[in-house]
């Protein structure tokens, strides 16, 4: 999810900024901040001793488990914390005040309580009606809370784009959860119910369970971006801590738990499969040489090279398609340099095929102005579109993972290419992730989780989604599937005509760059 201000403020502030004096506000000083180092010294530890043998038995490979399914997402990071000894390093984009939330800080917090030292890492944007509890959780002896890029107006947070619009504007879009420096969570989702299957509305994601060498390189990637200078500690930014926040953190976890719909998705978590599975030694990783990539925390200032961003090594890792390219991403915006690369893979005889929110399906309808305007061109370069639908009509299917379930919005971000290698991570395809916000991601390469993909392409997404196609007056139709029969429709299905009229408006306006 985007929870940046609206793109055309953002382009007012931002031309408001230039007629501003510089430093209306500074940030205080680092001078004083403790470095910290994730434990290397991990093997003795419950985690490490299990894990050992598996990853012995498969020298220069990381077991990768793909969590799918939202309840396991959740419940596993319960478990995690519930299981580490040393430390939890915990790096979000988005941390909600729901079930969910409280629960996993509550989990991080009881942790501390046992001696765990506990680093957690928060985008600023958006920690809105969190300062007192951030501060409180800060004050524990084994917690330290750290903001990247923080806001200095707590309150007002607008104000500080008019003062410090280049710097409030590239936001830390990374999400990790880490144990003991064992084990690893990364991927899409952040903290929240929408991403646990704990309300009425789902995103459907992924992310990826982890495991050797792959989660020590993701321990080493928290430090960079802890000791980044974008990351403040919480003691600078906010209030200092009222006595009662902790208490009243356990008794919000105690209040919830006591709730009819919290309880039933409590006792849905303690079945979680994956969760018995490897509390009994019997979860099947997948053994792949994986490499993590992420940006260079300097990019939250607007500082790295080019050779220091994602994509750049994303595409030198990935390689060239040579026959198929497979493409996840909630928030698709190509921009034309975008549309040229694909239409050229095309041309060369690479099939291309991309899943996307439809309009009626994403939670930010300026980025999805950024994506329609870029349609027919790739429609008549020869690529396939998908549009995740907001609901799926059909009960008969119930996969909460990559395609989604009823009333869902699709946020996964991932890609594979000629069925040998996947990518999964926090990356959107858009101008935002390349060139604004840091990101993070795996590059896996495993033909049976790349296949894995490619079969849902050729299944499962034709009938959760809709296809965008050319007429042959050269307009677009979007192609419903259900059992086995398909239905054509001329106009963007489930939206009314304002919002149809809006998005076009929209991409008329140079904000491109901003999405």
């Amino acid at each position: 999810m985007k929870r940046l201000v609206l793109a055309p403020l953002c382009l007012i502030l931002a031309l408001a900024t230039a007629m501003l004096p510089a430093g209306c506000a500074r940030l205080p000083p680092l001078d004083a901040r403790t470095p910290s180092r994730a434990f290397t010294d991990t093997a003795d530890t419950s985690l490490g001793r299990a894990i050992a043998p598996m990853v012995e038995a498969h020298p220069g490979k990381s077991g990768i488990v793909a969590l799918t399914d939202d309840l396991d997402a959740f419940a596993v990071r319960v478990l995690l914390a519930q299981a580490a000894e040393r430390s939890l390093d915990v790096q979000y984009y988005i941390w909600q005040q729901d079930l969910s939330g409280t629960l996993l800080l509550e989990a991080l917090h009881r942790a501390a309580d046992r001696g765990v030292r506990v680093r957690l890492l928060l985008d600023d944007n958006n920690t809105r009606g969190l300062d007192k509890l951030l501060a409180a959780l800060d004050a524990h002896p084994n917690i330290e809370v750290r903001l990247f890029n923080p806001f200095l107006h707590r309150r007002w947070r607008a104000l500080g784009y008019l003062s410090d619009f280049a710097r409030l504007n590239r936001r830390m879009h990374n999400k990790s959860f880490t144990a003991d420096g064992q084990v690893t969570i990364i991927g899409g989702r952040n903290i929240g119910d929408e991403y646990f299957g704990a309300g009425d509305f789902l995103f459907a994601d992924l992310d990826v369970l982890a495991i050797g060498p792959v989660a020590a390189d993701v321990a080493q990637d928290f430090d960079r971006y802890w000791n980044s200078p974008s990351s403040y500690p919480a003691a600078l930014i906010l209030d200092p801590a009222e006595a009662a926040a902790l208490a009243e953190l356990g008794a919000g976890a105690n209040l919830i738990a006591r709730d009819p719909a919290a309880a039933e998705y409590m006792r849905q978590l303690a079945t979680s499969r994956l969760v018995q599975e490897l509390l009994s030694g019997r979860l099947q990783f997948e053994w792949a040489v994986t490499r993590m990539l992420s940006d260079d925390p300097a990019k939250g200032l607007g500082q790295a090279t080019e050779d220091m961003l994602l994509p750049s090594r994303l595409s030198e890792v990935l390689g060239t398609p040579q026959k198929e390219l497979l493409l996840v991403s909630p928030y698709f915006v190509p921009t034309a340099a975008g549309v040229a690369a694909l239409a050229d893979l095309a041309r060369r005889g690479v099939a291309v095929s991309v899943f996307t929110n439809a309009l009626e399906a994403t939670d930010v309808a300026v980025v999805h102005a950024g994506y329609a305007k870029r349609r027919k061109a790739l429609l008549e370069a020869g690529i396939r579109l998908y549009e995740m639908k907001r609901e799926i009509a059909s009960p008969r299917i119930r996969d909460r993972g990559l395609t989604g379930s009823s009333a869902s919005s699709l946020h996964a971000k991932t890609c594979a290419v000629d069925r040998q290698r996947v990518f999964i991570g926090s990356f959107n395809f858009d101008p935002r992730s390349a060139r604004l916000n840091t990101e993070m991601g795996f590059i896996i390469d495993s033909p049976r989780l790349a296949e894995a993909m490619a079969e849902a392409f050729a299944s499962a997404i034709p009938e959760l989604a809709y296809e965008v196609r050319l007429a042959p007056d050269g307009k677009l139709v979007w192609i419903e599937r259900q059992d086995g029969e398909e239905k054509v429709l001329a106009r963007e299905p489930g939206t009314r005509f304002w919002q149809r009229l809006a998005v076009r408006l929209i991409g008329w306006l140079p904000i491109e760059w901003l999405l």
